[in-house]
């Protein structure tokens, strides 16, 4: 792996969270609360991307990772799932020359082939275009699960095996945690430091379920459209005052710091 797991050794706490890992929630919420259609709050919700792209790139975060769509969204109305896939196009066609004139590199992570050609072309195309930036790296989660996330690394570790010529797995302990944790659809990122969900409501929602393993948990009942710097602020301000001690104790930490 790239980045240093939390469960196998002790990583950094930075003042400023390396990582922040959002769930954007209370578009629809935040669009029938002011008798507006729930297209309404998504529309405004691609306007809090932006914001909060540029508050995260300005306070010195590196890695930004938004939850855009989950594999248990296609659950929805029909015509909400084809609205948000059209949003997602008008996003490509409107942000992606900004973020690379910039230096940020954008990557789109979930099983992609559910989208249509289009669509897959136009992520194909935006990340080849901003694959060399390094200011910051912004992720899309789009139809992903944090369960799929796992199940597909499981997949591509066997078949990365066989192909090897290693033996077949033989038990549990037949792996290790980081031979696994290589083939995590965000691999290429350090785990999030910091992970916020806006609207009101507290749960993972099968996000990065393996990534979140001691991420500092914040949230919030702001709707995601009215989530701005402010807001941001305070989530970081939480995350500043948590003890991260990683399975030990207080008092390893004073020793440690003394």
């Amino acid at each position: 792996m790239a980045h240093s797991s939390s469960t196998q050794t002790l990583p950094a706490s930075p003042t400023v969270p390396k990582h922040v890992a959002i769930i954007m929630d209370g578009n629809g919420r935040w669009a029938t609360s002011r008798f507006l259609p729930r297209v309404a709050g998504h529309g405004k919700g691609v306007e809090a991307v932006r914001a909060a792209v540029e508050a995260c790139a300005a306070r010195g975060v590196e890695y930004l990772t938004l939850f855009a769509f989950s594999s248990e969204n296609w659950r929805r109305p029909a015509d909400e799932v084809s609205l948000l896939m059209r949003l997602f196009m008008v996003a490509l066609e409107r942000e992606v020359g900004k973020m690379h004139a910039n230096g940020i590199r954008l990557k789109v992570v979930g099983d992609l082939s559910r989208f249509d050609d289009k669509l897959q072309q136009m992520i194909d195309n935006a990340e080849r275009k901003t694959a060399g930036n390094t200011a910051m790296t912004v992720t899309i989660c789009a139809n992903y699960g944090g369960r799929w996330d796992v199940m597909q690394a499981v997949q591509k570790m066997l078949a990365a095996r066989a192909a090897s010529g290693a033996p077949a797995l033989a038990g549990a302990d037949a792996f290790s945690e980081d031979e696994l944790a290589q083939h995590l659809a965000m691999a290429y990122a350090p785990e999030p430091d910091l992970f916020i969900r806006t609207g009101g409501e507290q749960r993972i929602s099968n996000f990065l379920l393996w990534q979140l393993a001691y991420s500092e948990l914040y949230f919030t009942d702001t709707y995601w459209p009215d989530f701005g710097a402010d807001e941001l602020d305070k989530a970081i301000a939480s995350y500043q005052q948590r003890e991260r001690r990683f399975g030990r104790t207080s008092a390893q930490l004073v020793e440690q710091a003394s």
